[in-house]
């Protein structure tokens, strides 16, 4: 059995049961689909990749791992792909028992019969919600003395959300592969973009680095902004010319056997900052750095937050962005003109990964930073190109720096350190090319 599922079990409640749907193909249009990418709590206790499979655990049972998938079906297989069936799901992924799924429907009562709780996430796959309540509401109306269904329901998220945040070494060892592919291809990209080429020829060099050395894909969608593109902080259209004089904000990561990297650097497509653009990349370095330090145990998710936002603020009144006290800029939230997102959220399988970032409903309590959490660092500012209000010469300069960071018992270890940040090796960087 798979470690991540034995303490999965180990932290379910006594007399409960847990069903665990595995994602569904998507179509992309009429008659084709997405490539297929496994859902994230499913893949992490099961390993298994295969769409439309369903897992059930079973703490009490002899065998308590059971899942359901595709059957072997030479037709299909010759169509869309090998399957590894029933027998494939024992012998290759540690099931103690596995069934063709099309016997799942039948199988329910018996599966849920005498178990007080639950464990399922409703609203992920509606036709397995359908079959779940059908059963429980044919059961509440029929009244049936010998039949004990489950009488409470509860999301497994929140204890398998927990055990993906707090990574074993194993997953950092991942994460680190991910992050020296995507690392690499930053340092690719700042070695060949030059004037005249087309944000998608450098989202192209990337995304084929990263296939060429191992990754399955990128991890989201890759963010290649010119010029003024900088400063939409998602813009994935990647079709514009980059001009002599632009700065390029690349935010692009590779997946790596599941686990993303999520990594950010902004250069001068002409290998050279402007003074204005200086001006800007040294604030922002400035408290990215500072908040890369600040990620460690003891301190807290919330306070790491504040703290950008106190030294951002300050930096835009370096630069005359804004003008006035700090504590007040703060309580006005001023600030989120040019800074209007989160200096860093949790990275692993999903690239927003899973996990709370406070410790009470009224999130007041803020998450310490524990060793094996991964977060990004990523603070930045964006200037909108019409912004009258700002000095002329940062107007339409968008800067975002973007590092992967895993917590330790003493510190943080940076695992994107391949590509550089500082300015000056950027820029020894790219007139070496």
């Amino acid at each position: 059995m798979r470690e991540q599922l034995k303490r999965f079990i180990e932290k379910m409640e006594p007399g409960s049961i847990a069903i665990i749907p595995a994602a569904h193909e998507a179509t992309r249009s009429y008659d084709t689909e997405y490539k297929f990418r496994q859902d994230s709590d499913f893949m992490y206790l099961t390993g298994f990749p295969e769409p439309d499979a369903v897992a059930v655990i079973d703490p009490k049972s002899k065998k308590p791992y059971t899942l359901y998938v595709r059957p072997r079906n030479l037709e299909m297989e010759t169509w869309f792909g090998r399957r590894e069936g029933v027998d494939g799901a024992v012998r290759n992924y540690k099931a103690d028992r596995s069934a063709p799924v099309e016997k799942f429907a039948a199988d329910l009562p018996k599966l849920l019969d005498g178990h007080d709780k639950l464990y399922y996430r409703f609203a992920v796959d509606k036709a397995l919600d359908q079959q779940i309540l059908k059963y429980l509401s044919g059961q509440r109306v029929r009244r049936l003395k010998t039949a004990y269904p489950p009488h409470t329901i509860t999301d497994p998220t929140v204890i398998i959300g927990d055990m993906r945040l707090h990574k074993t070494q194993d997953e950092v060892e991942l994460m680190q592969k991910a992050a020296t592919i995507s690392a690499e291809a930053h340092v690719l990209a700042m070695k060949k973009t030059k004037p005249g080429m087309n944000e998608f020829q450098v989202e192209s060099l990337i995304e084929a680095y990263m296939r060429d050395n191992g990754a399955s894909g990128v991890a989201y969608n890759s963010i290649i902004g010119g010029g003024e593109n900088a400063t939409i902080l998602h813009y994935v259209e990647n079709n514009r010319s980059l001009n002599d004089g632009d700065l390029l904000l690349i935010d692009a990561g590779a997946e790596y056997q599941g686990y993303a990297a999520d990594i950010t650097r902004t250069f001068p497509v002409n290998g050279r900052y402007t003074q204005a653009q200086r001006e800007v990349y040294d604030v922002v370095l400035d408290v990215q750095l500072k908040c890369v330090e600040y990620t460690k145990p003891g301190n807290t998710v919330k306070g790491r937050q504040e703290y950008s936002i106190e030294l951002l603020t300050e930096g835009m009144k370096k630069l005359g962005l804004l003008k006035g006290k700090t504590k007040d800029l703060i309580k006005k939230k001023a600030y989120m003109k040019y800074y209007m997102h989160g200096v860093g959220h949790y990275l692993g399988m999903d690239v927003h990964d899973a996990g709370r970032y406070f410790d009470d409903q009224a999130a007041k309590s803020s998450r310490k930073f524990a060793p094996g959490m991964v977060l990004t660092v990523e603070p930045g500012l964006y200037i909108p190109p019409d912004d009258k209000s700002a000095p002329s010469k940062y107007r339409g300069i968008g800067i975002r720096i973007e590092d992967d960071v895993v917590v330790t018992e003493t510190g943080n270890i940076n695992l994107t350190t391949k590509v550089p940040k500082d300015p000056d090796q950027i820029e020894a960087l790219m007139n070496k090319r």
